[in-house]
């Protein structure tokens, strides 16, 4: 696969600066806004019943993001994701701490039900525990050594037919027969808070503007962590106060030749077992 369809699906972003509207949470709500904002996105935060389903359907997409849920944020969640499904606008959903609480695991599972979802994105356990597996969950952070995230992606993408992206060391992007994995990105991503969320309203920029959602999803992970791993060259990897300033100074300053340069992965053709490596 061409390593330049990073930077051209971002170009993309950049110049066409597509609306996402994120149904999201208190925690994040300002890191996600500003992140879109520096990638050249216009984010809007609505997540009143009484509008979400009117903007929905003139945004360019839409992210729900469980974080912080309700009873009636997830009624807003599935009025609007309904909304961008009758209006033909992709729905990309994060299922926080699904697995959690058995509230959270429910909801997740109700989103899933009541939507049509384009992609998730997610750690492995809020994979897992949205789609009615276990995988144990620490607060909203995956546990690791429960299993194989890869084939737990790929499994989830086949059984539920949406793009599946799970977050960690090396990041798992899935159709159910294309998988990509993405080397790019630094550790102090995890130190944070909101570097997961605003992955996912990224990866919704990224799917507003180019129709094959595979390259998309891919592109947006890989252009993410190479701007994730320019800040930390600049402001080292001990500061992460430091670090979250300058991500976004790179989220806005990453260029085509970084991209270029940087971006890591390797595609995996899983019904022909034919890889294509970048």
């Amino acid at each position: 696969m061409d390593v330049s369809a990073v930077s051209q699906t971002f170009s993309k972003v950049r110049e066409g600066n597509p609306l996402i509207h994120n149904i999201t949470n208190i925690v994040v709500a300002n890191f996600t806004a500003n992140g879109l904002l520096a990638i050249g996105a216009s984010p809007i935060m609505a997540d009143a019943v009484e509008e979400v389903a009117d903007m929905a359907k003139v945004a360019d997409a839409l992210v729900l993001n469980m974080g912080t849920i309700d009873e009636t944020k997830v009624k807003a969640m599935i009025i609007a994701g309904q909304s961008a499904n009758r209006h033909g606008v992709p729905v990309i959903f994060d299922p926080v701490g699904a697995g959690a609480t058995p509230y959270r695991t429910e909801m997740a599972k109700k989103i899933l039900r009541e939507v049509k979802v384009s992609l998730m994105r997610s750690n492995a356990a809020e994979a897992a525990n949205a789609t009615g597996r276990h995988w144990a969950i620490k607060g909203v952070d995956s546990v690791q050594g429960q299993g194989d995230p890869q084939q737990l992606a790929e499994t989830v993408a086949r059984e539920f037919g949406i793009l599946t992206v799970i977050s960690g060391e090396t990041d798992i992007i899935t159709d159910g027969s294309r998988t990509c994995l993405v080397e790019n990105g630094h550790p102090l991503l995890t130190k944070v808070t909101g570097g997961g969320c605003l992955l996912t309203s990224v990866i919704g920029a990224f799917l507003a503007v180019e129709s094959d959602y595979f390259t998309a999803a891919y592109s947006a992970v890989s252009a993410y962590g190479a701007a994730a791993e320019k800040a930390v060259e600049i402001v080292g990897s001990e500061k992460p106060g430091s670090f979250q300033i300058e991500f976004i100074n790179q989220l806005a300053l990453v260029s085509a030749n970084d991209l270029t340069k940087r971006a890591r992965f390797n595609v995996i053709h899983t019904k022909d077992s034919e890889n294509d490596t970048i």
